[in-house]
């Protein structure tokens, strides 16, 4: 069954279109509380948001489809997408809902939903949402209404549990942290976090307006993190996107690592701390000499679909632990359920606090291979599977490329974006070959 307004990411679009609407939102919440109605007793769920101006208007329109239902609500407010997972679980929700259109502009706004265990939902429940949306409603009568109420604890209780994935022996004094929290869910988290665990902490992004969210700043434009951790000095900054469960790490030097690079950092010093790792989880995007060098340490890599839900779904199945994007998504299953941005980086600090060693030292056996991303809009309609030309000049580049490098051609699960990637041993080669696959997209 193909689904109408679920996407990887659950729903998400621009604000006053499509899904994103309060009716529609009313009409969500009351067919989510139909499908949790149907397991018996009187569900509860956490409702936790980013920092938009249209995540008032939603999550109104949400409680009210909820209690329409008969489903109790708690409201969180502002507070990291992981934060509601871990939320979800700790106060024995039946589902966690999380307002969020992650690293879109302010304009954009989105759902997505955890299950009691804070895991990101299966496709056959988000089918059940969907049928239900067909059905007409059905009122709870006055007495069984569901009721609304916010709790307070939930960022401190947050902050405790991204400490706590800390080692214990270990402490962040002497290092001088610069935290962009994309003035996003996390920017009342993220440097408490750093700041108790013992770092100077020297905050950027942190001071959303309900407009600024993900402007110029955060894990999608690091640069200006970039140029404040030159600009103070700093040793490290940690740059969270809109909803903090990806991340972007800079040095003293100003080097910017990715999600590959910092996947294979969290594998080997896994195995330097006597660890087991069977195995680890990357994506089709994944660079190549990130998996030879993971290879190399003994450890089996596989390659999911793109999609922090598919790189879950793939550890899950084969029961491993670490997996990751290069996009900053981290996964470390014994740590936490989902992606984590804060719970990722301090595991990175972990490894360098115990080894004495620079990120750059501890990534010596990584050489990455240029890789070239393209992002081509797609029309209403355009249809770029059926492109002949495209198809042909993607058969070139593949024998061009021939066994240095590789192709991968990819539309966006969140926006009506066509991705290009090319990677090869030679960068000019790389570039070369994507501007000629773009420019057979546009015809």
């Amino acid at each position: 069954m193909s689904r109408k307004y679920f996407g990887t990411d659950g729903i998400r679009g621009t604000v006053g279109q499509g899904a994103i609407t309060p009716d529609f939102m009313l009409r969500l919440g009351h067919a989510v509380g139909q499908v949790l109605r149907k397991n018996g007793g009187r569900p509860s769920v956490l409702i936790g948001k980013d920092t938009r101006i249209s995540g008032y208007m939603i999550e109104s329109a949400l409680e009210a489809g909820f209690a329409s239902a008969g489903v109790d609500v708690l409201l969180t407010g502002p507070l990291p997408t992981p934060g509601v997972a871990y939320m979800t679980r700790a106060l024995r929700q039946d589902l966690g809902v999380v307002i969020s259109a992650s690293h879109n502009p302010f304009a954009d706004n989105g759902i997505k939903f955890f299950s009691a265990k804070g895991e990101k939902l299966s496709d056959a429940w988000e089918q059940a949402v969907e049928l239900a949306l067909e059905d007409p409603p059905t009122w709870i009568d006055s007495a069984n209404l569901g009721r609304a109420r916010r709790i307070a604890e939930a960022r401190g209780r947050y902050i405790e549990f991204c400490k706590n994935s800390f080692g214990q022996d270990l402490s962040l004094k002497g290092l001088k942290i610069v935290i962009d929290a994309a003035n996003g869910a996390a920017y009342h988290v993220a440097p408490d976090v750093f700041h108790e665990l013992g770092a100077e902490v020297i905050s950027i992004g942190c001071s959303p307006n309900g407009f600024n969210i993900n402007d110029g700043c955060g894990a999608t434009s690091p640069a200006a993190l970039v140029a404040a951790v030159k600009e103070h000095g700093a040793h490290y900054g940690v740059a969270l996107d809109g909803d903090a469960d990806r991340l972007q790490l800079v040095d003293a030097q100003g080097r910017l690592y990715n999600g590959d690079e910092l996947l294979y950092l969290m594998v080997a010093d896994r195995l330097a701390q006597g660890g087991s790792v069977p195995g680890a989880v990357g994506t089709l995007m994944t660079n190549m000499a990130v998996e030879l060098a993971i290879k190399a340490l003994d450890v089996e890599f596989v390659r999911a679909k793109v999609g922090d839900r598919y790189v879950l779904e793939e550890l899950s199945a084969r029961g491993w632990q670490l997996g990751g994007e290069g996009s900053g998504h981290l996964l470390a299953l014994d740590k936490h359920t989902t992606g984590d941005g804060i719970v990722s980086a301090l595991l990175i600090l972990q490894a360098v606090m115990r080894t004495g060693k620079s990120m750059s030292e501890l990534l010596a056996p990584v050489t990455l291979f240029p890789q070239v991303l393209i992002n081509v809009r797609l029309q209403p309609g355009q249809d770029w599977k059926s492109n002949a030309q495209l198809a042909r000049v993607q058969a070139e580049v593949t024998a061009e490329l021939a066994d240095r490098g590789r192709v991968l051609i990819r539309a966006s699960g969140t926006e009506p974006l066509l991705r290009l990637m090319v990677e090869a041993s030679d960068g000019a080669m790389a570039q070369r070959c994507a501007e000629r696959l773009a420019e057979a997209v546009k015809g």
